[in-house]
C-alpha cells in the first residue's frame, strides 16, 4: 500500500518556518512537494551549519520535497510556476504580506485557474486589520500575543526556547489542507484557506486570556510551576537535584500525602483540600512539601512517587535529551551526509517508509523546468 497523500502534487514558495513545517508534514505522508527557492535559497538555510554542515532548521524542515530555483520576477519563470500551478493539488506560500499577489500568484485568481486547488496563505497577522501588512517572526509574535508575559521566573519575561508561533501556524495549515482534501473528496471543488502566526498562537493563550477576561489577571509567571495548577511544578531534593510533581485531581493529592510525605492530615487541611484553596496558598504548600523534599534523596523519593503512582518527570537538559531512553531517531540524507533526527511522532501501523532526503538548493531545477515545459 502507498502512502496517504501519494499522488499529490503540493507546490510550496516557502521560506523559514511555519510554511515548509506544514509542506514537510505533507511531504511525509507521501505528497510530492516542490519547494519553490529564490537563486539565494531561502534564507533558512543560513540559520546555522550545526546539522554537519547544513541548517538544523532547513534539516528538519524539508526533507521529502523536491528544489527548484525561480525568479518569480521573470516572466518565463513566473509562467513555469503558473503551469506547475494548474496540475498541483495544494498551494502553500508565506511571502512578506502581498508579495504572492503582487507576483500574480493572488490565491483566488489561482483558483480561478484550476478549481481543484488549495491555497494556503501563511502571514504573521492575518490578511485584514492593522497589522496585516506587518512583517512578523517568531519571538515577535511571542511578545505581541502575551505569550512572553507569562513565561519565565517570576522576575523577567522569557522566551519560549523553540518557535512555537511557527509550528503552531504550520500545525494549523497542515490540519487545514487534510480538511480541505476530505472536503475537495465530496465537492470536486478547492479551497483558500488562511492562517496566521498571530491567530494560531492567540489560541493557545485562550486559556490565560479567559483568566484576565473573567478573572481580572493573568496568571503570573511562575518559572518551573504551573499558574492554576498546585502542587505540579519543580522541586528540590536532598543533594540539590530537582524533581518536577504533578497533582491533578483529589485521589492523587490524598495519595500524595499519605504516601510520599506521609502526612494525610494534610490532604483535609483546609487551606489545601481543593486545588483552588492549594493554589491560594501556595507559598505555605511549597513550604510544607519542601521540608519533607530536603530530607530526601532522589532516588528516595522516586521511589515513593512511583509506589504512590504520582506523575514525575526530571529536569533535564538537551543533552538528557540526546540520551533518553525514549527518544525515537531516524536517519535522513542531506547534501553534507545522513543525519541522526527526531522519528515523526505519529506512527502509524505497518508503515516503516524512510525518510527522504534533504534537497540540495536547486537540485530538481533541471528536471523541473524540462517536466512543466520551461526554459533551460
Amino acid at each position: 500500500m502507498g502512502q496517504p497523500l501519494q499522488g499529490l502534487l503540493v507546490i510550496a514558495l516557502e521560506q523559514a518556518v511555519a510554511a515548509p513545517y506544514c509542506s514537510s508534514r505533507l511531504a511525509d505522508a507521501g505528497a510530492r512537494v516542490i519547494k519553490v527557492e529564490r537563486a539565494e535559497g531561502d534564507f533558512a538555510r543560513a540559520y546555522d551549519h550545526v546539522a554537519d554542515g547544513e541548517s538544523a532548521y532547513f534539516v528538519w524542515l524539508n526533507r521529502g520535497k523536491e528544489s527548484i530555483c525561480l525568479d518569480i520576477k521573470d516572466p518565463r519563470d513566473r509562467d513555469l510556476l503558473q503551469r506547475m500551478l494548474l496540475e498541483a493539488d495544494v498551494f502553500i506560500q508565506n511571502l512578506a504580506p502581498g508579495s504572492a499577489a503582487r507576483a500574480g500568484f493572488d490565491s483566488a485568481r489561482l483558483r480561478e485557474r484550476n478549481p481543484r486547488l488549495i491555497t494556503v496563505d501563511i502571514s504573521g497577522y492575518g490578511e485584514s486589520g492593522a497589522y496585516r501588512e506587518m512583517k512578523a517572526y517568531d519571538l515577535l509574535v511571542q511578545c505581541e500575543t502575551g505569550l512572553a508575559s507569562i513565561t519565565g521566573a517570576p522576575g523577567e519575561a522569557g522566551r519560549v526556547g523553540v518557535s512555537v508561533c511557527d509550528i503552531a501556524c504550520g500545525m494549523y495549515a497542515h490540519a487545514g489542507v487534510l480538511e480541505a482534501l476530505l472536503e475537495r473528496a465530496r465537492t470536486g471543488c478547492g479551497k483558500g484557506l488562511a492562517v496566521s502566526l498571530f491567530d494560531a498562537m492567540a489560541d493557545w493563550m485562550t486559556v490565560p486570556l479567559l483568566h484576565q477576561d473573567y478573572a481580572g489577571e493573568a496568571p503570573q509567571r511562575l518559572g518551573l510551576n504551573h499558574p492554576s495548577i498546585a502542587p505540579y511544578g519543580a522541586y528540590t531534593c536532598k543533594g540539590g537535584e530537582q524533581v518536577v510533581i504533578s497533582i491533578q485531581n483529589g485521589r492523587e493529592w490524598e495519595n500524595f500525602c499519605e504516601q510520599v510525605l506521609w502526612l494525610p492530615d494534610l490532604a483535609e487541611a483546609p487551606d489545601y483540600r481543593t486545588n483552588v484553596d492549594r493554589c491560594s496558598n501556595r507559598a505555605a504548600l511549597d513550604r510544607e512539601i519542601a521540608a519533607v523534599f530536603s530530607t530526601l534523596s532522589r532516588p528516595e523519593l522516586v521511589q515513593r512517587l512511583l509506589s504512590a503512582r504520582v506523575a514525575f518527570g526530571a529536569v533535564n537538559s538537551v543533552a538528557d535529551l540526546a540520551r533518553h531512553p525514549q527518544l525515537r531517531r531516524a536517519p535522513v540524507l542531506t547534501p553534507s551526509g545522513t543525519i541522526s533526527t527526531v522519528a515523526p511522532p505519529v506512527i502509524a501501523a505497518g508503515d516503516d517508509t524512510p525518510l527522504r532526503p534533504v534537497p540540495a538548493l536547486g537540485e530538481h531545477s533541471d528536471l523541473l523546468r524540462r517536466e512543466f515545459g520551461g526554459h533551460g
